[in-house]
């Protein structure tokens, strides 16, 4: 495993490809603590106002906050509004 994630990592600098589309990890985007977009998720596993969870690769994305909206979701993507207080990256 370590071996294949050294050589994937190698062929994105090689390449010059974004890391996270090679190692199929989250791309978080946060403006304050009042927007985030997540890319590269694997589906949405529980949403309330102060709670989203997103499955991932490996493990979960918890975030945690206040009036969340979700403004988007797309297959891969999804856009989050509301105050967010604590994002949690959990692997397992």
């Amino acid at each position: 495993m370590r071996r294949l994630k050294k050589i994937r990592m190698f062929t994105a600098d090689l390449l010059d490809v974004p890391r996270d589309v090679i190692l199929d990890v989250p791309r978080l985007t946060m403006i304050g603590n009042m927007q985030l977009y997540i890319e590269n998720h694997h589906g949405v596993l529980h949403f309330s106002s102060d709670l989203l969870r997103l499955a991932l690769a490996k493990g979960h994305l918890e975030i945690h906050g206040s009036d969340l909206v979700l403004r988007a979701i797309l297959p891969e993507e999804v856009f989050v509004e509301g105050t967010i207080g604590d994002i949690k990256y959990v692997t397992g």
